[in-house]
């Protein structure tokens, strides 16, 4: 799909990355060419009166396991960074470049090599030809890699591709099969339980080995206060160490798990309501860097399980805005950041001229009420599964309109 004609958004609240400004964007051949106060509709411009509604950059989720189109579209998600784990792994040129037009024309998938082959932790892949092949990152997929050898040559390999690794921050041999955090709430449930320093101990271990590889790397999902501790002091030391965490860890803690509902089984886990907290102050100083979906959409054949039997994940691409202006609301952090958190910061990990509303960069736009009330209703969602613990919860923040490279798309 190309853009027939250009068009105009005025009467806008444009997120930039400093600030939040009205205003009106215009968009031609796919692109943004000018945005702010003083821009106006041309001759044979398509107008679109925002009505004083966000224009904002379409978000880039960071980290997703299944490609979901309409869940994406609903929640505004223009672009998504596809997980290795896939039937068969990404870990083939052929796989990873099949993946990668996956999604044309109205969603970019960017897929994350496999860092070992069969996702097994022992042998590298063939990340060099993934890369010419279209792979924008390199992920170890749901495990950590245990054996420190296989991840230090990684990272080297890695560094001199200048290529982002994505890892999973659980060093297995503590974890095993435990379906919570270690705790009261696990002792009372009587569930197979891990200790939360799993967590920190494999961020310590791959931070160590990125530091001594020159490599940038990226903990896709850090949730406790130990592990954004470790985070914190790597940055302040000039490493090139970024983390994310998904809405439902800052948002709820393993008290959710109290009824058995296997919505609320993730990986990792939920954790303390201490370990909550220090996940909400890590956003707002800055120690946070992504806020992605984590979107798994699992059906009744892995969630009417007992809770230990369940497989983790949930479907949480519908649900990734509303929940990232609940931070807005609650004063955590303002608007610019929170798509720094959604889009900014994602674009720039990938690699790819999107992310922000900037002359120049792709049309890839949300229009968006950011006080629009919802009910989530899991009965009710676009995704290929229901599995959100967030189901009957209620919700601020809805998409109006979602462009993909100035083409309209349906939401």
């Amino acid at each position: 799909m190309r853009q027939d004609r250009p068009f105009t958004i005025a009467n806008g609240q444009l997120v930039l990355p400093g600030g939040v400004v009205s205003g009106a964007l215009r968009c031609a051949d796919g692109m943004i060419l000018a945005l702010g106060a003083d821009v106006a509709a041309q001759q044979g411009d398509e107008v679109i009166d925002a009505r004083g509604k966000l224009v904002a950059p379409g978000l880039i989720d960071l980290g997703v396991f299944a490609v979901d189109k309409p869940a994406f579209h609903f929640g505004g998600i223009t672009r998504a960074a596809l997980m290795p784990d896939q039937s068969p792994p990404l870990d083939l040129p052929s796989r990873v470049n099949f993946i990668a037009k996956s999604g044309k024309p109205d969603l970019w998938v960017h897929p994350l090599a496999a860092a070992t082959r069969g996702l097994e932790g022992r042998e590298l892949a063939e990340v060099a030809l993934m890369q010419y092949a279209g792979a924008r990152g390199i992920a170890t997929g749901r495990r950590w890699i245990a054996d420190s050898g296989v991840m230090l040559r990684l990272l080297q390999y890695a560094a001199m591709l200048d290529l982002v690794v994505f890892t999973h921050a659980e060093d297995g041999g503590l974890t095993g099969e435990a379906a919570a955090t270690a705790g009261e709430i696990a002792t009372r449930l009587g569930l197979p339980a891990a200790p939360a320093e799993a967590e920190a101990l494999a961020i310590a271990r791959d931070i160590t080995l990125a530091e001594l590889a020159g490599a940038r790397l990226h903990i896709r999902q850090v949730t406790t206060k130990r592990g954004f501790a470790l985070v914190r002091e790597a940055k302040a030391r000039g490493l090139a160490v970024t983390c994310g965490i998904t809405p439902a860890h800052f948002m709820l803690s393993d008290l959710a798990t109290a009824d058995f509902r296997t919505f609320t089984r993730l990986s990792p886990p939920l954790r303390t309501e201490a370990d909550r907290q220090a996940a909400i102050a890590a956003i707002g100083d800055g120690t946070v860097d992504v806020i992605a979906s984590g979107h798994d959409p699992r059906g009744p054949e892995d969630k009417r399980l007992p809770f230990a039997d369940a497989a983790p994940g949930m479907a949480g691409a519908e649900t990734l805005l509303s929940m990232t202006l609940t931070l807005v609301r609650d004063g955590v952090i303002d608007m610019a950041r929170a798509f720094d958190l959604t889009a900014r910061n994602p674009a720039r990990l990938l690699g790819v001229a999107a992310g922000e509303l900037a002359a120049g960069l792709e049309a890839d736009l949300a229009l968006i009420d950011p006080e629009a009330p919802w009910i989530i209703d899991r009965r009710k969602m676009e995704a290929t599964a229901d599995n959100t613990p967030f189901d009957r919860q209620g919700a601020q923040g809805r998409v109006l309109g979602l462009w993909k490279g100035g083409v309209r798309l349906e939401n």
